[in-house]
C-alpha cells in the first residue's frame, strides 16, 4: 500500500469523528506508519491540504530521504532550536479554526506548550492513527511473517542449551544474537527466560543467572524486531521427565491455546476469544493460575490493539495481527505459557509462528 493512502483514511477519520481539518501528531509510531520516518523526534501536520512533517537539524535529510523512499506526498520543514519547530508548528496548524491532538500522547507540559503558541482551538482525540493502523496490509503482514521465521530458527538453534545447565540471561543472550545473525534489528522486545518454581511463576520474568535444571519448567518468550515491526511467541519446556501435575497443566493450556487459535476470526469479539481459553483452564480447577488476558494486538508496537481479556469488547477484523497465549502461574509450581502470532481472516485465522509445542519434554543427556 503506497503510504499517502494511509494519510487520506486517517483525514476522512479526523473529519468524521472529531470534526476538524486538522490532526497534529505527536507519536512517533504513529508518525512513521505516516511517513516512514524512523527519527526520535518529530511532529505531523494533516490537513486537507496534504501533510507536513517537522524534525529538528538532526533529522533534515534522513526525514527528506524515508519520506520519498515511503512515496509520502509531503513537507519537510526542520528547525534548528526547539523553539523554531514550535514555530512551524504554530504556523501549520494555526491556519484553521480546531486542530486536534493526540491526547494520549501529550504531556500538561506539551499541552500547554502547544497552547501559547498554536492560535487554533486545541481539540483532544484519541486513537484516531491506531484505528487506522490496526488493520494491516500485506507489506505489515510480511515484514511480520519475517520477523516470524527468524525468532521460529533462533529458537530451534539454541533450545539444546536448554539441557546443558546454562542459566536464563545466557538463553536470552543467545536467543538475541541469534536474530541478529538472522537479519532481525534486535527482539522485539527482552526475551523472557524464566526457568524453575518461582521466576517461571511470573509471566514477565527478567532472566538472571537462575541455572536451568532438571525437574524446571522454562517459558520461552521471543520475539524478533524486522524493519519496525514484531514478531512475538511463547514456547514452554520441561526439563527432563515431566511431573503428572507438570503434563497435566501443560495439556490444558495446550488445549486452551488450540481451541482458541480455532475460535480466531472476524466479527469474534475479544470478550468471547478470551472466554473461550479461559472456560477451558477454569473447568479445569486452574481458573487462578491465569492471571492476564489472552492476547492482544502487535504492529509497530509489540502491544497495540485490539487487547483480548475479559473487558475487551472490541470485535476482530479482516487484517487484525493478534497473539492468542493462555497461560498458567503458581508459585512453587512454576508457569506454562504457549503464545502464538496470527493474521485474523474472514473465516479464521492464519497462524505466523511456526514452532513446534505439542512436545515440550527436553531429555537430559545420557550420563556416563
Amino acid at each position: 500500500m503506497i503510504i499517502t493512502e494511509r494519510a487520506q483514511r486517517v483525514r476522512d477519520r479526523v473529519m468524521s469523528t472529531v470534526k476538524t481539518d486538522a490532526l497534529l501528531v505527536s507519536d512517533l509510531s504513529n508518525i512513521r506508519w505516516l511517513t516512514g520516518f524512523t527519527g526520535s523526534n518529530g511532529w505531523v501536520v494533516l490537513d486537507p491540504d496534504g501533510l507536513t512533517l517537522i524534525t529538528d537539524g538532526r533529522y533534515g535529510q534522513q526525514a527528506a530521504r524515508q519520506m520519498a523512499a515511503a512515496r509520502v506526498d509531503g513537507e519537510v520543514l526542520v528547525g534548528a532550536t526547539s523553539p523554531l519547530v514550535m514555530d512551524h508548528i504554530a504556523n501549520c496548524c494555526s491556519r484553521f479554526p480546531r486542530v486536534a491532538f493526540e491526547a494520549a500522547h501529550v504531556t500538561y507540559a506539551q499541552h500547554a506548550q502547544y497552547a501559547q503558541a498554536i492560535t487554533s482551538e486545541l481539540v483532544p482525540a484519541t486513537g484516531i492513527v491506531e484505528a487506522e493502523r490496526r488493520v494491516k496490509d500485506a507489506d505489515e503482514i510480511e515484514r511480520m511473517a519475517v520477523a516470524c521465521r527468524i525468532a521460529d530458527r533462533a529458537l530451534a538453534d539454541v533450545i539444546p542449551l536448554l539441557t546443558t545447565g546454562v542459566s536464563e540471561a545466557q538463553v536470552r543472550n543467545q536467543l538475541e544474537t541469534r536474530m541478529r545473525e538472522l537479519g532481525a534489528i534486535g527482539p522485539s522486545y527482552e526475551t523472557i527466560v524464566a526457568t524453575g518454581p518461582i521466576n517461571a511463576a511470573l509471566p514477565h520474568h527478567r532472566p538472571t543467572s537462575t541455572p536451568i535444571e532438571e525437574g524446571h519448567t522454562v517459558i520461552i518468550d521471543v520475539g524478533a524486531l524486522v524493519d519496525g515491526y514484531h514478531s512475538d511467541m511463547t514456547r514452554t519446556f520441561i526439563i527432563g521427565g515431566p511431573t503428572t501435575l507438570q503434563q497435566e497443566l501443560y495439556d490444558v493450556v495446550h488445549t486452551a491455546q488450540q481451541a482458541g487459535l480455532a475460535a480466531v476470526a472476524a466479527g469474534v469479539s475479544t470478550k468471547e476469544l478470551d472466554g473461550v481459553c479461559r472456560r477451558i483452564i477454569e473447568e479445569a480447577g486452574y481458573g487462578d493460575w491465569f492471571t492476564h488476558g489472552t492476547g492482544h494486538g502487535v504492529g509497530l508496537l509489540i502491544h497495540e490493539d485490539p487487547f483480548i481479556n475479559r473487558a475487551g469488547d472490541t470485535i476482530l477484523q479482516v487484517g487484525d495481527v493478534v497473539t492468542v497465549e493462555p497461560g498458567v502461574y503458581h508459585e512453587g509450581f512454576g508457569g506454562i505459557r504457549i503464545e502464538d502470532l496470527v493474521v485474523v481472516t474472514s473465516d479464521g485465522c492464519h497462524v505466523l509462528t511456526k514452532s513446534p509445542k505439542d512436545s515440550p519434554c527436553l531429555q537430559l543427556p545420557p550420563t556416563t
